[in-house]
């Protein structure tokens, strides 16, 4: 099962809110997801929330983010510190 860290469209017309999700690849943007890891709303200043530990676990698990989802990630400062982890734990393993 490949999965993806993708957008689902939530709220009205002309209101977007998105959920950001992890889901098979597959899967059309409204259908089941595995696991909600956040929020994203561009409507109130870009507002972002993201759980920590669970975009972790995802991308351990080799979970892809979609192109809108690592540039929120790397906004967010998610990425970089995701990729710190990796190397400090790379050099504590030699």
């Amino acid at each position: 099962m490949a999965t993806k860290m993708r957008l689902m469209r939530m709220g009205k017309k002309k209101q977007p809110f998105y959920r950001i999700v992890v889901m098979e690849e597959t899967k059309p943007r409204e259908s089941k997801y595995v696991e909600q890891i956040g929020w994203y709303n561009p409507i109130k200043e870009n507002a972002v929330s993201l759980e920590e530990t669970k975009v972790f676990k995802w991308l351990d698990n080799g979970a892809q983010p979609t192109g809108t989802v690592k540039a929120l990630l790397s906004k967010s400062g998610l990425l970089k510190k995701y990729a710190d982890n990796k190397s400090a734990a790379r050099k504590k393993s030699e």
